[in-house]
């Protein structure tokens, strides 16, 4: 018996509700009771899938007046949890396939620190863009200038024995600001942080940039708008004529493929993960009329690049190994309202939510049932 499964499988039971707290000690014994690590952590992960939809349908089912808060009222908390969901997934993968323990521990640090840094910049409020944006854009060109490079490319920065990705930080949150603005000085650190992804060069984030911005142009098809994007698609346009020869590195890249191979559960946890980094914005499109293009343009470069570490080899963000994207996650958050305005649609919505019991009668058919050999 995995003493991480049993772990997993007592925070799952923690998480139920108290109506469900005997199911959540049966989940606990059963673990125990499974030999052999693999199957007993795959085990723990769907109680674990399954107390977090309980805990959901729980606030659902009974507090009403708050539905809105929960999905979008409080885009970045919710973001915030969504990230944490999906870094513990990516952590509970990383174990099952035998990481090193140093991968954990760079994933759940930055986990931490991130956390830390919305809770921080957020109280601290918003600073002058245009200025700003330009720092930002001239720390991603000075990466592709001096940066460390591997196979003929230039992406990283070494900070402490660590190595980052200064676009995965700094380019989610550079194209919210840009959103946000649109000024001649933003615009400008988007053409640069543009030139520094063609020179590095970087497909996977150009491609996730040009894609923001293009949905970006069909909210505000306005001079500067069209502009930034002609960059972008002219730095995408130069990744793709320059040969990008990295190879796959294990727990970093591929993990999509490469965790359904190790087990259909593990697979569904990878992408299980990457889903919930796309809920904010999913919850914010369909309920907040006001911020739509802040929603629209978040869930695009997120989608890009986790559409890009499937269709090469790019970092699978937060579920994967690696600090910079569950940093650059978190901190995008800073380019999402901290409050919804999703009207009264939303509210008499709200009011539609299904009965506490019947909720949890479904809940009750979905726990994972396993036989121990």
């Amino acid at each position: 018996m995995s003493r991480a499964a049993l772990l997993i499988a007592r925070c799952a039971a923690r998480l139920l509700p108290a109506s469900l707290r005997d199911w959540g000690r049966a989940m606990t014994a059963e673990t125990r009771a499974i030999d052999g690590q693999i199957a007993a952590t795959m085990f723990a992960l769907g109680c674990l899938g399954c107390a977090l939809r309980a805990r959901l349908l729980f606030h659902l089912a009974t507090k009403e007046e708050t539905r809105m808060d929960v999905l979008s009222g409080r885009p970045r908390r919710l973001a915030m949890a969504c990230a944490t969901g999906a870094t513990g997934l990516g952590l509970v993968w990383m174990a099952a396939a035998g990481a090193p323990h140093r991968y954990l521990a760079v994933n759940a640090l930055a986990l931490i620190l991130g956390l830390l840094a919305i809770v921080v910049l957020t109280r601290v409020g918003d600073v002058r863009r245009g200025i700003v944006d330009l720092m930002l854009a001239g720390l991603l060109l000075l990466t592709a200038l001096v940066g460390v490079s591997a196979d003929g490319v230039t992406r990283w920065v070494a900070v402490g024995g660590v190595m980052l990705q200064p676009s995965l930080v700094l380019l989610p949150i550079l194209a919210l600001r840009f959103a946000g603005s649109r000024d001649g000085l933003s615009t400008l650190a988007i053409l640069l942080a543009a030139l520094a992804l063609a020179l590095q060069p970087d497909r996977a984030m150009a491609g996730a940039l040009a894609a923001a911005l293009a949905v970006l142009a069909l909210f505000r098809p306005e001079r500067n708008v069209l502009l930034a994007l002609g960059g972008a698609g002219a730095a995408l346009a130069a990744t793709l004529l320059r040969a990008d020869p990295s190879p796959a590195v294990p727990f970093v890249d591929q993990i999509f493929f490469t965790a359904f191979a190790l087990h259909p559960l593990a697979g569904m946890a990878v992408a299980g993960g990457a889903l919930l980094l796309l809920v904010p914005a999913a919850a914010g499109l369909a309920g907040d009329r006001e911020h739509r293009m802040s929603h629209a343009v978040f869930g695009t470069i997120w989608l890009g690049v986790i559409l890009a570490a499937m269709l090469g080899n790019y970092p699978t963000p937060v579920v994967g190994y690696g600090g910079s994207a569950i940093l650059g996650y978190l901190v995008s958050l800073l380019g999402l309202p901290i409050r919804a305005e999703g009207g009264a649609a939303g509210r008499q919505g709200a009011a539609r939510t299904a009965d506490p019991e019947t909720s949890m009668d479904s809940l009750r058919t979905g726990i994972p049932i396993a036989h121990s050999a």
